[in-house]
């Protein structure tokens, strides 16, 4: 398991190909501030730096070992960092066999870094694993990616680096018009112009879903009791699934004509909702300010 520092740093290192990037994927949706491939001679300056700044506690450095030069400037770098007091040092080693590697560079088309002239992506692989053994020894963590699936490998990583799943999942409850288009990062997408408008009562057509005479409107309708009922329904039946499946984010849209009133209403009360049933939410309004003149 991790240690637990006040100040966290991953070093995502392994054979190339084995999945670093979903690796850094992974810690980034765990609000780790990542870089890829930085010169391991960089990392005490890097370390440095963030230490002094105060501001950022988790680091994730994916880091590629393409010569031997570069391995040892890695090896002397973790070495130094890991007697240092500040510092909460964890390295994961990602590692598949040699076949899969072989086939997955097959299917990509890619080069092996260390394939030389007229050499095969097998003999690469043989001598990138000779030349990372004393890197795996060091490593806190060994992952073998060969017969998992990206989403088991982000599982995998949460279980050991995440403390709380509730606290890096997060759903943003956006209302919108139709008029202006439909946002294309909506997970759900529900239309709500079926519910009657109070766009057509004049005394509510200059005011939006946020003024309580259209929230109370909009909510008292019959029609909206029952759809609201049925929608919620789905909500709390598909959030936890999002989570399972290893997604960091969910987005609700809800939109309505305008983007004014049954829409912004309907985000309000979804999105308090899914705050009272403990997920970090927020609720956005994309087209509120969006009023032709008359």
């Amino acid at each position: 398991m991790p240690k637990s520092d006040n100040l966290k740093l991953v070093v995502i290192t392994g054979m190339s190909g084995a999945g670093k990037t979903v690796a850094m994927q992974s810690f980034e949706d765990m609000g780790y501030f990542c870089v890829d491939n930085m010169p391991p001679s960089l990392l005490p300056k890097f370390w440095e730096l963030i230490k002094d700044s105060g501001k950022i506690t988790k680091i994730c450095l994916v880091i590629d070992l393409r010569s031997r030069a570069f391995f040892t400037e890695l090896v002397d770098a973790i070495e130094e960092m890991d007697n240092t007091q500040f510092i909460s040092l964890n390295i994961v080693f990602l590692e598949a066999n040699d076949s899969e590697l072989v086939s997955r560079y097959k299917e990509t088309r890619r080069s092996h870094p260390l394939q030389v002239d007229g050499g095969s992506v097998l003999k690469g692989i043989q001598a990138e694993r000779e030349q990372l053994k004393a890197i795996r020894e060091q490593s806190h963590l060994i992952i073998d990616t060969t017969s998992i699936t990206p989403r088991e490998l982000r599982a995998e990583l949460t279980r050991e680096f995440q403390i709380s799943d509730d606290q890096n999942f997060f759903v943003e409850v956006l209302s919108f018009g139709f008029k202006y288009g439909i946002p294309i990062d909506c997970d759900i997408v529900m239309d709500v112009r079926f519910l009657p408008n109070p766009h057509y009562i004049p005394e509510l057509k200059p005011l939006t879903g946020l003024d309580q005479p259209v929230y109370d409107y909009v909510m008292a309708q019959p029609d909206t009791q029952t759809f609201y009922k049925k929608f919620i329904d789905l909500i709390d039946f598909t959030l936890p699934l999002y989570k399972k499946e290893g997604k960091s984010s969910m987005t609700i849209g809800i939109g309505c004509t305008g983007g004014q009133h049954r829409s912004i209403a309907l985000a309000q009360r979804t999105g308090e909702h899914i705050r009272e049933l403990g997920y970090r939410t927020n609720i956005s309004h994309r087209d509120r300010s969006k009023r032709k003149p008359r």
